[in-house]
């Protein structure tokens, strides 16, 4: 995994666990990677993934089975989501407006760019 420098790292795997989440390829129940198998895989601290499961169970999307490891908690994609909502209303969308703004461009304008749901 490539980590962006302008967010903390923490937060990125949070986001990694939750696209995991979101695509449906972790359900509820479903044990996720330990934190020694995540720092392992993703070449960090394991301080720094146990930064994250304590975000995310905080957040009611992971739980912990003590001896046994972590899993994905019921409700968690509807938890994930509202959390990523929240991220991208408060952080993304305003950086978006205003270089919509700069750039003098409308939502009609991007309209003919947005992205057609796939058909499954």
């Amino acid at each position: 995994m490539e980590f962006q420098k302008d967010k903390a790292i923490y937060l990125q795997i949070a986001d990694y666990i939750c696209e995991n989440i979101l695509s449906k390829k972790w359900v509820e129940n479903d044990r996720i990677p330990s934190v020694r198998e995540l720092a392992i895989e993703l070449e960090v601290n394991p301080n720094t993934v146990m930064r994250t499961v304590t975000f995310l169970q905080e957040k009611g999307i992971i739980f912990n089975q003590r001896g046994i490891g972590y899993f994905v908690a019921t409700n968690s994609y509807e938890n994930t989501l509202n959390l990523k909502k929240s991220d991208f209303i408060q952080s993304e969308l305003p950086r978006i407006f205003k270089t919509m703004r700069l750039l003098g461009l409308s939502l009609d304008d991007i309209q003919q760019y947005a992205i057609q749901p796939e058909n499954n």
